[in-house]
């Protein structure tokens, strides 16, 4: 990509953490860590990557993103209303009683969301059948899964490895958020996942490794997933929870599930429009 492509995309993922840090705030609640810290995958999915279609959700030669790590949502919902799913001033009804906007997302609620999810660990297991489903018909169509680091200690991520080895789910790419924490501490005290790139490769995935802040590397090492034969890919995304605020990065874990104050909302955003 040439600088001014990757400028547009940075420009771009600092309105979607603008509005995850206005949507959290506004909420009282949520997940900011993480969703700032996907902010540069999703973006990039959307905005480069992804075959989809904002005024045809359904389309038939879609690839299809599901999002298992459901709290990381505002991400999600700030890309989507982006990329013109629905308008922006929705995203303010986050966590709202009757929001299309909930906590964790809701099939199709609103457009262009792939899958419920909630509890941990059953992303991949859904984009597993997605993917076998496309497979079996012929299509062309990629799966991409976002999961989080946390979610790997949850034994049903496995089994879909496992499952996805086994039928040589090669349109299938699973990226990892390793930003190595969770609710209540970082993954490395809570359940060590050890090394994970050793892991998937011992189950028969093609394992690439970045930076996930870095655009070029995002991309490049997407396009090089997609011509993996015979194997699904993992990408495991390196990122820092809290990205563009420093408070937030600073913070590690403590701000995995809590929500800004109006005062730390105006100090987080002034740092954002720099």
């Amino acid at each position: 990509m040439n600088p001014k492509e990757i400028k547009k995309l940075e420009n771009t993922a600092k309105e979607i953490r603008i509005n995850i840090i206005k949507m959290v705030t506004s909420a009282g609640s949520g997940h900011p860590a993480g969703s700032l810290g996907s902010a540069d995958i999703i973006t990039s999915l959307y905005f480069e990557l992804l075959k989809h279609n904002p005024q045809k959700p359904n389309w038939n030669e879609r690839d299809y993103f599901i999002l298992s790590a459901g709290h990381l949502c505002p991400a999600l919902y700030a890309v989507l209303a982006e990329a013109g799913y629905f308008e922006k001033k929705e995203l303010l009804s986050l966590r709202n009683f009757g929001s299309r906007l909930q906590g964790h997302p809701h099939f199709q609620s609103p457009p262009g969301i792939e899958t419920t999810s909630g509890s941990l660990g059953q992303g991949l297991s859904i984009a597993s059948g997605i993917a076998c489903g496309l497979k079996a018909d012929k299509k062309e169509n990629k799966v991409v899964c976002l999961t989080s680091d946390g979610e790997h200690n949850e034994g049903q991520i496995w089994e879909a490895v496992m499952f996805g080895a086994k039928y040589k789910l090669n349109n299938l790419i699973n990226i990892i958020d390793r930003n190595f924490i969770q609710i209540d501490g970082s993954t490395n005290e809570i359940m060590p996942l050890g090394k994970l790139k050793k892991r998937y490769e011992s189950f028969g995935w093609r394992v690439f490794q970045i930076d996930g802040h870095d655009y070029e590397q995002i991309i490049v090492t997407y396009k090089r997933a997609c011509k993996i034969k015979k194997k699904p890919s993992v990408i495991i995304a390196r990122t820092i929870p809290g990205k563009g605020v420093s408070f937030m990065e600073k913070g590690k874990w403590d701000w995995h599930g809590k929500a800004p104050s109006k005062e730390e909302e105006k100090k987080a955003i002034k740092e954002l429009l720099k």
